[in-house]
């Protein structure tokens, strides 16, 4: 089910916004601390933000530069001032599309269905290796978890992608060191523990604490 969160600071409109797109069998949620809503974001994780301009402490363009800083999620604006430069700055701030208040409910939830479409049903064929909301692209070598991506480099990628498709079996060190470097006899041991601290940093960065686990004497697993 698509999660969406509302972020929009008039109870009664996000009230009814959240009932009727509820109706059409999203998940929905309506933020209700306005002077931070990042950790509200990671926490929900939603598929697509409906965001109105106008908002205590912040504004909407304000809260996209951050949510962009870490989320690549579609966000649609929702303001009264539905003017040309309102829309132009709403598209250049980094929003996916406008929504004119009054806002029209049935438009609202067609322009969500169409973006959701748009931006998750050509992904749901990307090959991806996924463990406890850890999402591994197999394309791009990349890692989400939590609105958050990680860029991985080769070697990184390689452990992480090993690991991932024996989740719950321990592999050893020499299973990774031939996945790395193959036929080069010349690797130091040591290098492979270098390449796995440097990814662990990298998943605690993400929130990923304790997904690689070491086996004293028999190699790495990702426990289940």
């Amino acid at each position: 089910m698509y999660r969406i969160l509302i972020v929009e600071d008039d109870s009664a409109l996000a009230s009814a916004m959240k009932k009727h797109i509820g109706s059409w069998n999203y998940d929905v949620r309506c933020v209700r601390r306005f002077e931070n809503i990042i950790p509200e974001f990671s926490e929900y994780d939603p598929h697509i933000v409906l965001m109105d301009i106008m908002l205590p402490f912040y504004n909407g363009y304000h809260w996209c530069t951050q949510l962009r800083k870490i989320s690549d999620v579609p966000i649609v604006f929702l303001s009264s001032a539905s003017d040309d430069m309102n829309i132009v700055m709403a598209m250049n701030m980094g929003g996916d599309d406008f929504i004119a208040k009054p806002v029209d409910p049935n438009v609202m939830v067609a322009k969500i269905g169409a973006i959701l479409r748009r931006a998750y049903e050509r992904q749901d064929k990307i090959p991806v290796l996924e463990h406890k909301g850890a999402v591994l692209n197999l394309n791009d070598a990349t890692l989400s978890y939590n609105g958050i991506r990680v860029e991985l480099t080769k070697n990184e990628f390689r452990i992480l992608q090993t690991l991932m498709e024996n989740k719950g079996r321990i592999v050893s060190r020499d299973t990774l060191m031939n996945k790395l470097w193959q036929m080069d006899c010349y690797v130091e041991e040591n290098t492979l523990t270098v390449n796995v601290t440097r990814l662990r940093r990298k998943l605690e960065g993400a929130g990923l604490f304790d997904l690689i686990k070491t086996k004293v004497g028999s190699g790495y697993i990702i426990e289940l």
